[in-house]
């Protein structure tokens, strides 16, 4: 038998099944679905979507993405340095200018190669 502290766990599970349920049927009955060449056009993506798998493709997508993934975790590290700023004093603004730096230093050299120019 099922103990009464578990009973609103399971009401919320239960609810939450239900409507994901509900909210996949609603979908499929009332969506609209009309393809045409426009929906079927490649989107940032770079190739044909319904093409060979094996087809070249180009590398610039994926250093593009790889640059954004590099340059955005600097914000993992930023957040919880700025929260307790304070308490790491003189010698947590100097490693994480240390840091800055480096990160600046990256970013100026992938701009001064063209990594992130488009043509």
């Amino acid at each position: 038998m099922i103990s009464v502290q578990y009973l609103p766990i399971l009401v919320f599970v239960l609810l939450a099944a239900l409507m994901g349920g509900a909210m996949i049927v609603a979908n499929s009955v009332l969506a609209r679905f009309h393809p045409d060449t426009q929906k079927n056009s490649p989107y940032e993506c770079g190739f044909e979507a319904f093409e060979d798998a094996r087809m070249k493709f180009d590398i610039r997508y994926y250093l593009i993405a790889i640059l954004f993934i590099l340059f955005d975790l600097e914000i993992a590290f930023l957040v919880p340095w700025a929260l307790v700023f304070k308490q790491l004093g003189m010698y947590g603004f100097i490693v994480m200018s240390v840091f800055l730096t480096i990160l600046i230093a990256g970013f100026i050299y992938v701009w001064k190669k063209g990594a992130l120019e488009w043509e």
